[in-house]
């Protein structure tokens, strides 16, 4: 047994024992979450508010004071009911008439970082996401008490909309739009194109992928696979190493999202940072704008897309030794993997396999990809939200259809659809874990224990810099930003208000836009890095990048440019607020 196989075992014999302990020994510390909803009353006099497009009654509202999920309440009858909350969620009304809704969430102190510590430093150690993830998964659900992994974990997991969502995606529509890609020679055709037409060198490869990172602005998973899949054939035939590409897409992906803010994040995160008494994000209005009044300060994002920018000119000073050392492998070997590599593309994904007599013609790659576009930014102008299914479900039956009528047998397109999804099913398998590990670390509040560890006594110019780094641990530790401004916005917001109280700021609108901007930063940092990200996880597969080579590579690039936003903002409070 190799010394890191033996290693890893250790690791894992003490996070079961671990594990055990905290789930037979260590109390849960309850804290109260409050939400705020944009309600409204109905015509028959009815509070309510829309969630997912529907229109939700509220039942059953009591005064903050009496509500037992208010702090003082809720750790009194904790002791009286054996450490169990009475119940999951209550709306309360309060003084100033505001409708919140109250839920309990607990940690268990710092163990609710076991189970991400174990995952990321398996993951580190072995180079195996999968078993790494496995493995945190076991270590979350014992903490839980939760024993029975298939039932109790993993199937309820797999059964949530949003899980459910991902696969269909992932899998059955990403992995079959590429096999039919592979299939039909498009992707190939469009790599010869763009090469014979714009793409002179591997310098012109990467800049037509970081334009395309700019233009595909509404971050997240969406943007990752529009990029990635669109880029990879011509940046292979450019020989741009596969570290490099993967890392050109996810640092265009979630920061050019927060600098050019016009998608769905605004709306989703204006509802988690109200407080009472604040004027100017008083209502939905005045937080949307008070986020688009903020986007100069998103120092991380800006430069990590300048950062970008300066690979794609060659400029490597401030990428790291590993994006160096992959530049200059492809371009001396025309190696674009490191030794050792293991992509999560698989070989089915990696090669034509075009049936003899049929002719490639790139606008079986570009009319696909167009609709794919069209359809995701129109449903998103025209519904709020883009419909990424039905995007890629356009585009796989556009691409499919095209090669049916130019002449190719069902049965090779057929084949190519199951090429496409074998050629993915390990990245979806690392997804669907990711997504779990994610929801168990949220459970067990990890975060919830970061944040509560700051005080109000904290020197205000210090406060930006420790919920960057805070928010940035707890999103590299979950593999979300979303989860992690959902943790993170209710309790720093009203935080970073009580220090401008209690030290007399004189710009506090100014300081709470800096520290609005370490938290959507900082998150967006954690999220890029973590090896249990789904953004992280796409950049790799789409780019046909091994997972951790990509994990190992970015992470010095984007830690610089974490590091000189954290010191652009305590500058920025220090002298102006």
């Amino acid at each position: 047994m190799s010394k890191n196989n033996s290693l890893a075992l250790v690791i894992i014999s003490l996070g079961l024992f671990f594990a055990i302990y905290v789930n037979n020994a260590v109390d849960k510390t309850w804290l109260e979450q409050s939400y705020l909803y944009d309600t409204y009353q109905t015509d028959s006099g009815e509070n309510a508010y829309i969630y997912k497009g529907k229109e939700v009654i509220i039942k059953d509202v009591v005064p903050y004071h009496q509500s037992p999920l208010k702090q003082e309440n809720l750790n009194l009858s904790i002791n009286e009911l054996s450490q169990q909350p009475p119940f999951t969620q209550q709306w309360v009304e309060k003084d100033d008439q505001q409708l919140t809704l109250l839920k309990p969430a607990f940690h268990f102190g710092l163990w609710s970082l076991l189970p991400a510590f174990i995952t990321i430093a398996l993951c580190l150690l072995t180079r195996e996401p999968l078993s790494s993830l496995f493995a945190g998964i076991v270590v979350g659900s014992i903490m839980l008490g939760q024993y029975d992994l298939t039932d109790a974990v993993i199937i309820p997991n797999l059964a949530k909309e949003g899980t459910a969502g991902l696969l269909l995606l992932y899998l059955w529509l990403l992995g079959g739009l590429l096999g039919i890609w592979s299939k039909t020679g498009a992707a190939q055709a469009f790599a010869n194109y763009m090469t014979e037409h714009f793409v002179k060198g591997p310098r012109s490869a990467k800049l037509i992928s970081w334009l395309l990172g700019i233009l595909f602005f509404q971050g997240g998973t969406m943007s990752t696979v529009l990029v990635g899949t669109t880029v990879r054939p011509l940046a292979d035939k450019a020989k741009v190493s596969h570290e490099e590409m993967s890392y050109i897409v996810d640092s265009t992906a979630s920061p050019i999202a927060l600098v050019i803010a016009f998608n769905a994040w605004p709306a989703y995160v204006q509802a988690l940072i109200f407080v009472p008494g604040v004027a100017f994000l008083a209502t939905e209005a005045d937080r949307i704008s008070f986020f688009f009044n903020s986007i100069p300060f998103s120092f991380y994002g800006i430069i990590a897309v300048i950062g970008t920018l300066l690979l794609c000119l060659n400029i490597t000073t401030f990428s790291g030794k590993r994006i160096r050392q992959a530049q200059q492998r492809a371009e001396k070997t025309g190696q674009l993997d490191a030794p050792g590599a293991r992509p999560l593309s698989a070989k089915e994904l990696q090669a034509c396999n075009v049936p003899s007599g049929y002719n490639s013609h790139v606008l079986e790659f570009i009319l696909p990809l167009v609709t794919l576009i069209a359809i995701a930014v129109s449903t998103f102008i025209y519904l709020g939200s883009p419909k990424i299914n039905w995007a890629f479900g356009a585009a796989l039956l556009l691409s499919a259809g095209i090669a049916l009528i130019k002449g190719m047998t069902l049965t090779d397109v057929v084949d190519g659809f199951g090429n496409g999804l074998k050629g993915v099913v390990l990245a979806s398998v690392i997804l669907m874990l990711a997504v779990i590990i994610g929801s168990i670390s949220k459970e067990i509040g990890g975060g919830l224990y970061l944040v509560s560890l700051l005080g109000e006594q904290l020197p205000f110019w210090l406060l930006p810099l420790i919920l960057q780094l805070i928010t940035m641990v707890i999103a590299f530790s979950t593999g979300t930003s979303w989860g992690t401004y959902a943790i993170a916005f209710p309790l720093a917001m009203p935080l970073a208000w009580a220090v401008c109280q209690s030290q007399g700021l004189a710009n506090p609108e100014l300081f709470m836009m800096v520290c609005f901007a370490t938290v959507l930063n900082g998150s967006v940092f954690g999220d890029q890095c973590s090896p249990i990200s789904d953004t992280t996880i796409l950049s790799a597969m789409t780019t046909g990048c091994d997972l951790m080579d990509h994990v190992k590579s970015q992470l010095v690039p984007a830690t610089f440019a974490a590091t000189l936003a954290g010191c652009l903002w305590t500058l920025t409070v220090y002298f102006f607020a």
